[in-house]
């Protein structure tokens, strides 16, 4: 009945209002394609009226058909500036487009209007790292610290965020963290890998362990211990532990090379040969098994072998050179939506 008569009113005048519901009648009755013809008809009645804008919009989102949802989702934003979920769902929008940057500045305008939004802190604190803007991740990772400590999750993103920032900070939350959260063996291993990076790798080698101890399955803390390891001469030990990290994570390109380099130094360099190998089969466009399988057949006697690896590393290398460089930090560019 109530469809009838708003059929019976959009007959008679249409106005942006009405399609607006009709809209939403054929919307939540999983009429999709009948919501999105009429959603359209009121925007290009009112292009300024925000429902329909908006909903168009969110249409398009909620089918992941994104680059068609931007638009209206960044005309929502400018109609209405103070509307939270248009400025969020723009930023997961562009997000979801590839474009981090415009994402960050609508999450950053979303952040202003809720400032202690602790799930949004969450995701920039992520996506600043992973552009580079590490100290924008920090400051927001640490905010959310501040407002929610007993979090595990805010914790972590915390460690890593401070970590990739170089922000010192990073070893005290850890240690915090493996205070509060005994039973989490990724909290125990944060706080065991800051302190290897901070040069107290026999502490940190304790809570590693104790990290293994927590959750056997668990690769990072095997890899990590095999290092240390290695660097104090215990090759055996270190290939031990390593083999471990790559049963339980078998393309742990890594761990490979890492267990490669201690069989070297302990001259079993088929063993090693063999590894690496294993590791170019499950990640064959990554350099460094082919450099590193260039210094073992070197020391084997096989320098054209070596030379060929060494030459398909460095040609690696330069197709992609974003798997061996180091992240540079960055300012994030300030500039409008």
């Amino acid at each position: 009945m109530k469809l009838a008569l708003l059929a019976l009113a959009l007959w008679q005048a249409p106005t942006p209002e009405a399609l607006n519901e009709a809209a939403g009648l054929h919307a939540r009755a999983q009429r999709q394609a009948e919501a999105e013809k009429i959603w359209k008809q009121a925007v290009v009645l009112a292009p300024k009226y925000f429902p329909a804008v908006f909903n168009l919009g969110y249409l398009y989102f909620s089918q992941q058909r994104y680059a068609e949802a931007e638009p209206l989702m960044a005309r929502s934003a400018a109609i209405e500036p103070a509307n939270f979920n248009a400025l969020y769902l723009l930023g997961v929008t562009r997000s979801n487009l590839g474009n981090r940057e415009s994402a960050l500045r609508a999450w950053r305008a979303a952040l202003k209007l809720q400032p202690a939004n602790l799930k949004l802190m969450q995701i920039m604190a992520v996506e600043y790292g992973k552009g580079g803007y590490f100290q924008d991740g920090a400051s927001v990772a640490k905010r959310a610290l501040e407002l929610n400590g007993e979090d595990l999750n805010t914790t972590l993103i915390a460690i890593k965020a401070c970590q990739d920032a170089s922000d010192p900070a990073a070893l005290e939350i850890a240690s915090k963290a493996a205070a509060k959260f005994p039973d989490s063996a990724r909290a125990t291993f944060e706080y065991g890998y800051q302190l290897r990076a901070s040069g107290r790798s026999p502490e940190g080698a304790e809570f590693l362990r104790k990290a293994i101890a927590i959750d056997p399955q668990y690769e990072e803390p095997y890899y990590f211990l095999g290092e240390s390891l290695a660097e104090e001469g215990r090759y055996a030990e270190a290939a031990e532990y390593l083999r471990n990290a790559i049963k339980r994570r078998p393309d742990y390109v890594l761990a490979s090379s890492a267990l490669a380099k201690s069989l070297m130094e302990l001259g079993r360099y088929k063993e090693a040969v063999e590894e690496l190998e294993r590791a170019i089969r499950l990640s064959p466009k990554h350099p460094q098994p082919r450099l590193l399988l260039s210094r073992v057949l070197f020391r084997m006697g096989d320098e054209a072998g070596a030379r060929r690896e060494r030459e398909i590393s460095l040609r690696l290398r330069r197709e992609d050179t974003s798997v061996m460089e180091i992240p540079q930090g960055r300012r994030f560019p300030n500039s409008e939506l």
